[in-house]
Order: C-alpha cells, then sequence, then structure tokens
C-alpha cells in the first residue's frame, strides 16, 4: 500500500505561532523542555487569575470579611508567595541547564564546516575536503532576488548556493565574521550562534533525516542596512549524494 511522504515545517510561516519540525536531536529538546514548561505556566496562569478575579469580586465593597490584621498583613502568607516562585524557577533551571550544557558539547565531529559572515552574505569552507585544485571547498552563498526566483522557490530565504551535508552525520559548525558582528541561525536545527569579527564560535549538529532547512536573515544581530538580506539554507541529503556532490566542486 503506498503511503504519502510526511511534510515537514522547516522555513517560516505566515502567522506561524509554533516551532519548526525538529530535525536534530537538540531541537526536539528545546521542543520538549518548552512544552513541559508551558504545561506548567498554564496552570500558574489559571491558578494566579483565579486567585485576582476572587479578590477583585470579594472584596471590593465597604463590608469587606478580611477584618483581623494577620490575614490581610501576615509575614507568612508573603513568605509562601515569595518563596514559592523562587522553587518554581529553581525546577525550571535544572533542565534547563542540562539541556544547555548537552547542546554546547561537542564531541569527536566526523567534518567541520566553516561559516564566515559578511556584510551581506555568508561564505562557506569545507576544510576536511580539497577540490581538483588541492584547495578548500569553498563558495558564498547569496540572497536569490525576487526577480530570479523559480516556482516554488521562497522569498528572501532562497539562496544561490546552498550549505550541503549530510543527514546522520556529527557535523561542526565554525562560525565567524569578516567586518561586523552577524548571526548563524536555523529553527529547524536548534542552532544560534553569534559571528563575531577575529574570533571562532562552535556549534555542532546532527540532522536525523534529509530535507531544506532555512535560517534567519541575521535578523538577531543588526549587522547593517541589508541585515535581513542574508539567509541561510542548510540541505541535508544522503552520504551518497554527499559524495557525488564533492565529487563535482
Amino acid at each position: 500500500m503506498y503511503s504519502s511522504p510526511v511534510l515537514h515545517c522547516d522555513a517560516p510561516r505566515p502567522w506561524g505561532i509554533y516551532f519548526q519540525d525538529s530535525a536534530t536531536p537538540q531541537m526536539e529538546g528545546i521542543v520538549e523542555l518548552h512544552d513541559n514548561i508551558l504545561f506548567y505556566l498554564v496552570i500558574i496562569l489559571f491558578g494566579v487569575g483565579w486567585l485576582l478575579i476572587s479578590i477583585v469580586k470579594n472584596y471590593t465593597n465597604t463590608e469587606s470579611p478580611i477584618s483581623h490584621k494577620y490575614l490581610s498583613h501576615g509575614t507568612l502568607i508573603e513568605l509562601i508567595w515569595t518563596i514559592t516562585p523562587a522553587l518554581i524557577l529553581i525546577l525550571i533551571a535544572f533542565p534547563s541547564f542540562k539541556l544547555l550544557y548537552l547542546m554546547d558539547e561537542v564531541s569527536d565531529p566526523a567534518m567541520a564546516v566553516l561559516a564566515e559572515g559578511h556584510q551581506w552574505y555568508w561564505s562557506y569552507q569545507y576544510p576536511d575536503f580539497l577540490n581538483s585544485d588541492d584547495e578548500f571547498i569553498e563558495f558564498d552563498s547569496y540572497l536569490v532576488p525576487e526577480s530570479d526566483l523559480e516556482d516554488g522557490a521562497l522569498r528572501m530565504l532562497e539562496v544561490d548556493n546552498r550549505l550541503i551535508i549530510p543527514e546522520l552525520t556529527h557535523v561542526r559548525f565554525i562560525v565567524t565574521a569578516a567586518d561586523v558582528i552577524h548571526s548563524f541561525a536555523c529553527p529547524a536545527l536548534g542552532i544560534k550562534c553569534d559571528a563575531y569579527p577575529g574570533r571562532l564560535n562552535q556549534v555542532s549538529v546532527m540532522i536525523n533525516r534529509e530535507g531544506t532547512f532555512y535560517g534567519n536573515q541575521c535578523l538577531r544581530e543588526i549587522c547593517g542596512i541589508l541585515h535581513s538580506s542574508m539567509p541561510i539554507v542548510i540541505e541535508s541529503v544522503s552520504i551518497e549524494k554527499f559524495v557525488f556532490w564533492l565529487q563535482k566542486q
């Protein structure tokens, strides 16, 4: 029986209010942490809302049932509403820090990619692979103008040269900048790394499926007048397709 392929949301969508579909273990962890925290936040929201509405409804008249001074100005109740939020924040902090340290850990990557931000485009280099001239494989990635877009291409997101990496492979991104501070981010992969001139930052991913993933247009760093015109497009392919792509470079 034929089954249709799964359609994933790997690009921004109009009026989207939730995450893009995850494609890496760290993004799955981010989504799970968000959902768990949101569950308790909703309970707190309704609890605090019920308290506020009850107070406004019952104790705004002149004949308030509260007459004892220790009920309206008690030390115990103030300790409760001060310590309880602190305990909740501590409980949230433990899984947050655990996920943060797991995302920052880089161990034995299979390959590396150097991403360098410019005003206003990205350049990529594969230091583990050489071309026919015995030089590192490298290329620049520019935004495709709206007049040159093909059918189905995404406006302000498509580039002329996509970053090709293999699936199920531990890849380390080394991020830097040539002029000003840029931002290297891809929501579906759960990565966000600032690119500083004269400094190397790193972030690692292991994409668990094939697909085309659209990153931000450097909107997290105001790098100049065209900071919204340097998108990131990462295409994950099989090992065989990646080797074939390398041979053509």
